[in-house]
């Protein structure tokens, strides 16, 4: 029930090796790809990446960092890694987009980085949308959505504590969150269970803050590409129904 932190320990070594950290540069495919991807209101957005994501992930983050360049002139961004405990703030928010884009990297895809809950440290990245930031606040997050901090059953399922918190937080900071769906090395690689019940989770969490989840069925996924056309789209539509 708790296999996560069956196998943190076993896995702990792995991050005495080092992190390879990549910058992520530009490309002509990648702008072409998102030629359709295009946001017009500028935005305040924390783009969220759990560390035990699996390595398919690291093949998406050129057109992530495509994405984060291609928001409008006077948008922020801020970039976090949620790993075991705790958030990992690569880049505060800035309105530099360069290099806000440059502040990502491949995440670690390993056990020892697993989150008991990544709503928590959802919540810790909600508290930097303070009173600084005007205009649209949003949070996008790449997670397998799985909550294990309390054990793993259908009773617990999209209804965990921290996820209900995360919730009630971006609410009342006015927070709409989006979310991708990849599996991490764990559970929702080898469960179609398990990612069953993280893509309802993310689901709720998108739903009941305004937002919307964007997956491609329990096995995985292919690519972010359409993703972020649909994210852009959702993004502007809000905009629309604001003003």
């Amino acid at each position: 029930m708790f296999y996560r932190r069956f196998i943190l320990g076993a896995a702990a070594l792995m991050l005495a090796l080092g992190l390879t950290v990549t910058s992520f540069g530009a490309s002509t495919t990648g702008t072409n790809r998102l030629k359709n991807a295009q946001v017009v209101e500028p935005i305040n957005l924390a783009i969220l990446v759990q560390d035990d994501l699996t390595s398919q992930l690291g093949n998406e983050l050129g057109v992530t960092a495509d994405f984060i360049r291609s928001l409008p002139r006077g948008s922020r961004v801020m970039v976090g890694y949620i790993t075991a405990g705790s958030l990992q703030v690569r880049q505060p928010f800035t309105n530099d987009l360069n290099r806000a884009a440059q502040s990502l990297r491949i995440p670690v895809s390993s056990t020892a980085a697993s989150p008991y809950s990544p709503y928590v440290e959802v919540i810790e990245a909600l508290r930097s949308f303070n009173s600084n930031l005007r205009g649209r606040n949003a949070v996008l997050l790449l997670s397998d959505g799985l909550d294990v901090s309390r054990g793993f059953d259908v009773d617990s399922a999209a209804h965990t504590i921290d996820l209900d918190r995360a919730i009630k937080q971006a609410n009342q900071r006015s927070v709409v969150v989006y979310t991708f769906y990849a599996p991490s090395v764990g559970l929702t690689s080898r469960s179609m269970l398990a990612a069953s019940y993280g893509q309802n989770s993310l689901n709720r969490l998108a739903h009941d803050t305004g937002g919307k989840a964007f997956f491609q069925g329990p096995t995985g996924f292919v690519t972010f590409d359409s993703y972020y056309v649909r994210l852009a789209q959702a993004l502007n539509e809000q905009s629309t129904t604001a003003s």
